[in-house]
């Protein structure tokens, strides 16, 4: 019998680890008996973009954010539009950069383009290096600036917890609204609803659908999430994001209609006043 050395509780995986060897994500692994994030600080991406590119409408709009992401993933989302990142599994062509120095990096980019309000963790799941986004946040916190979160909201309350005293706001992927479809993607459901419910009570909160063609793509099911959304007891309206999918990956089926996702906007907006269509 194999002997099992750790159990990694970041996320609804609970990924039982032998001495060495990586969890689904890629980025965590058993050492000594323990679970370490072998991600934390090795960069794969690094940039300045709008705040809009989030995609956050309704957060300090016409701002700029220094934007980072690492590698791995605990979900296996066939559409992955970043899956060179999101499927990566070591160090790699990465570039560590500690908390300190993204600080630094942030505050000089902050000197140069005064519009720049702080950090999104983004690109790929920053949460399967939370601890990497904790400790980074809380000094970004402490230089007066913003810390912006992209997740897919699949960590468990006790990583979300840890991060709460230093996130400013949230886009969540919601993508879809059954279990057989978080089947599809590799999640799960439950967690996500409870991530989204738990978040609107700290911070702001925004949500995106990527939508795909004969998957999640029905009038039905866009508005029971925008029902859902409404229904919420956030401090304000959540803002919701509908969007285009575009073949990637290992799915290639044709994109989805323009006039697909304008129709099922229009049938979020009877539940919610801001929803807005990404990627027309």
């Amino acid at each position: 019998m194999v002997k099992i050395e750790a159990v990694c509780n970041t996320c609804f995986r609970h990924c039982r680890l032998r001495e060495g060897q990586k969890g689904f994500c890629g980025a965590r692994s058993c050492k000594d008996g323990q679970v370490v994030c072998d991600s934390y600080g090795y960069l794969t991406s690094l940039a300045l973009d709008p705040i809009e590119k989030k995609p956050l409408a309704m957060f300090h709009p016409g701002s700029l954010v220094v934007s980072v992401g690492s590698y791995g993933c605990n979900l296996a989302c066939p559409f992955c539009q970043n899956f060179t990142i999101s499927q990566k599994k070591d160090r790699k062509g990465t570039r560590y950069v500690s908390p300190k120095e993204l600080l630094q990096i942030t505050e000089e980019t902050r000197e140069r383009y005064p519009t720049t309000i702080g950090v999104a963790y983004t690109y790929n799941e920053m949460l399967t290096a939370w601890e990497y986004v904790r400790d980074t946040a809380k000094l970004v916190h402490e230089a007066g600036m913003r810390n912006v979160l992209v997740t897919n909201g699949t960590v468990e309350q006790a990583v979300l917890e840890e991060l709460f005293p230093y996130i400013d706001a949230m886009n969540i992927d919601l993508k879809g609204f059954t279990e057989e479809f978080y089947g599809f993607v590799g999640g799960s459901l439950q967690q996500t609803k409870d991530f989204i419910q738990k978040s609107v009570a700290h911070c702001h909160v925004e949500v995106t659908t990527l939508v795909i063609p004969g998957k999640n793509d029905t009038e039905e099911g866009i508005g029971e999430i925008a029902k859902w959304l409404a229904s919420l007891p956030s401090k304000e309206p959540i803002a919701y994001h509908i969007t285009r999918y575009f073949p990637r990956w290992k799915l290639d089926i044709p994109a989805t209609d323009v006039r697909k996702i304008y129709r099922l906007a229009d049938v979020a907006r009877q539940y919610l006043p801001n929803v807005f269509v990404g990627n027309c």
